[in-house]
């Protein structure tokens, strides 16, 4: 006689009449010893709708914003590679606004002295590197690589 593994019933057939659950032809009695799978609902694991790659390079595409977003969403919060990314973002975009009101100052000091207008390319120059290093550090974000930048990289790498 086959005895049901959820509730230790005897079953005649193949459904436990008790609880309803499947029971295997030749399976042992519940008190056997032999531990048996327990039928049921299984626990679901929460799983990121997106790659990693994808997150981390989404957390630079906006900057703060996207950064604050991608420590705050719950899938990614806990992704310790998707932290450093939102962090270094976040971090890389404060670091080129203070850059950007510091040199514009010491430009707009140095033009209203000299009188020279060749330096204001200099100004263009420096917002064109923080595009590139923008580029840089999202590309290489979806590529899986993580480019840990000079000051603010070690900073991130410790809140993440």
């Amino acid at each position: 006689m086959a005895f049901c593994a959820s509730c230790g019933a005897p079953v005649e057939g193949r459904f436990c009449a008790k609880c309803g659950s499947a029971v295997a032809a030749g399976s042992p009695p519940a008190g056997s010893g032999v531990p048996q799978p327990q039928p049921g609902p299984q626990p679901m694991v929460a799983s990121a709708p997106m790659a990693d790659n994808v997150a981390s390079a989404l957390c630079y595409a906006v900057g703060l914003i996207t950064g604050v977003i991608f420590l705050v969403l719950a899938p990614y919060n806990q992704n310790r590679t998707v932290r450093f990314h939102a962090f270094q973002s976040i971090f890389y975009h404060v670091a080129c606004i203070i850059v950007g009101i510091v040199f514009s100052i010491v430009l707009g000091i140095i033009l209203a002295i000299l009188h020279l207008g060749i330096l204001s390319i200099l100004g263009n120059l420096v917002w064109l590197a923080f595009f590139l290093g923008w580029l840089y550090l999202i590309i290489s974000a979806y590529q899986g690589k993580t480019v840990v930048l000079p000051i603010i990289g070690p900073l991130a790498q410790k809140q993440a």
